[in-house]
């Protein structure tokens, strides 16, 4: 299979990464995306103290399968913020909100990003979910509909950062550093996870939970200020790039991009590739969010150990992710400029090692029964090997219609926030008397889906610039 546009010629001019304008953007993304995610995290810790412990005693679900791991330590928590009466599935309305509103705002983020541009669209999107967390303490006053509202909210503003971010890579990013800026900017994302978890921990112990927004809420508009100030949609609109680096970019993009205004959506949704990269995406994220949100409650209802008082440990497995995305996004872009790896093969190869091995693990972990210690170490690797991804099917979008990579990034991620909807729904049902055994029918279920994902997507997958993503193809009849 022929190589995107020869490499060997686009690697002689290569300019320099430091200090880049492409890089500098990769790196504002990446603060950005850490921004995002620990907004829509906080909540999860929060919650804790939010919620009046007595409510929750009375739908006490510890199995008695494990031996007590910690010893209860009473842990002072400060006592200033108000509490609420409000019972677990009232809490599972509150968590699953936010993916409601984000779901709705995917395609139109998409199709908005490559009308007016990701720049505006990710400010706002990040800014809209900021302000709207500074009012969570307000909100959750006023009751538990108007905090569920003030949460999709926030998912409707969380919903276009990344489609927007795409349709910004596609004229930054040159073909064969695909991988090394988009890992980078995602990337954010985990470590967001892996800091804001013990982070607001530390807030609501020291001062009190409403402090956990504030704090967030602040810093979300702060970083803003910064993106709107030192960003551009196109390299040619930017004021401090060299030319070099101009030149670079723009030759390397030269036979990837349409310049038809219209999009084809008939072509778009006919297109086998990108289905492949749905049914990857979703496997992907039913294990994702099962364990982003269930992972506390099996830590601490099964192995009877208990998180809050090590949000720590919650958060070991984003680090390796975080660890594994940036360094699998080098090694891709390596392998496919110096190695002449075709970008398929590439896709392929991270996309299985990304999804069969957290099947893998995940299964393993369910198998162990109560030795504690491994099965904190078997779902770590689970969620680092996921790291691969990011430089399998998440960035293949690119790969196949860098002109539309917003929409199709849009399309994917709509069908890729329903496992965040049902998946720990279904989760929750299947574990009843919350068994260990009852619990491995979970994780098989996640691995099943997982290893179905990556075979669906090594076998239709493609690698270069379809048809319909250029000029010389018009899908729409007049």
């Amino acid at each position: 299979m022929a190589s995107d546009l020869n490499p060997a010629s686009e690697d002689t001019l290569q300019a320099p990464a430091c200090c880049s304008a492409r890089y500098n953007l990769a790196i504002l993304a990446f603060f950005g995306f850490f921004v995002l995610y620990a907004l829509r995290v906080n909540l999860s810790v929060a919650l804790v103290d939010m919620v009046d412990s007595n409510t929750t005693l009375a739908d006490n679900r510890t199995s008695k399968e494990c031996a007590e791991h910690s010893a209860p330590v009473k842990v002072p928590h400060s006592q200033t913020g108000k509490k609420y009466q409000w019972d677990a599935e009232t809490q599972g309305w509150i968590l699953g909100s936010f993916f409601y509103g984000y779901i709705v705002t995917q395609i139109p983020g998409g199709y908005l990003a490559s009308r007016v541009g990701g720049k505006l669209l990710l400010g706002l999107g990040v800014l809209g979910t900021a302000v709207f967390t500074l009012f969570t303490p307000l909100a959750a006053d006023l009751g538990v509909g108007a905090l569920i509202v003030l949460r999709a909210l926030e998912g409707l503003g969380e919903g276009v950062t990344f489609p927007a971010m795409h349709a910004m890579w596609s004229s930054w990013a040159p073909p064969l550093e695909r991988s090394k800026l988009l890992s980078i900017s995602y990337a954010g994302a985990q470590l967001g996870t892996v800091i804001s978890l013990p982070l607001s921990g530390i807030i609501c112990y020291y001062m009190n939970w409403t402090y956990v927004f504030y704090f967030f809420g602040i810093v979300g508009i702060f970083w803003f200020i910064l993106w709107i100030w030192i960003v551009t949609d196109t390299p040619e609109t930017h004021k401090t790039i060299s030319n070099y680096e101009k030149e670079y970019i723009l030759s390397s993009l030269k036979n990837q991009l349409s310049s038809q205004k219209s999009v084809p959506w008939l072509p778009i949704l006919k297109s086998l590739p990108l289905w492949a990269i749905v049914v990857a995406h979703f496997s992907y994220n039913w294990t994702f969010y099962t364990l982003l949100t269930l992972l506390p409650t099996y830590m601490k209802e099964i192995l009877r150990f208990n998180v809050q008082e090590n949000g720590f440990l919650s958060a070991v497995p984003y680090f390796g992710c975080w660890l594994c995305m940036i360094l699998s996004g080098q090694a891709a872009d390596t392998l496919r400029a110096k190695w002449n790896f075709s970008t398929i093969c590439v896709r392929r190869i991270f996309s299985l090692i990304g999804m069969i091995g957290p099947a893998t693990f995940l299964v393993a972990a369910g198998f162990i029964g109560c030795d504690y210690s491994l099965a904190v170490v078997f779902l770590t690797i689970s969620t680092t090997l996921g790291g691969f991804c990011s430089s399998g099917f998440s960035i293949n979008h690119l790969d196949i219609a860098p002109s539309y990579a917003g929409i199709l990034l849009g399309i994917t991620n709509t069908f890729a926030t329903i496992p965040g909807m049902i998946g720990p729904v279904i989760a929750k049902s299947l574990t009843p008397n919350n068994t260990i055994r009852e619990w491995q029918i979970v994780f098989c279920i996640a691995a099943a889906i997982n290893v179905f994902g990556a075979i669906f997507f090594t076998l239709f997958a493609k690698g270069e610039v379809q048809n319909w993503a250029l000029d010389n193809h018009h899908g729409h009849r007049h």
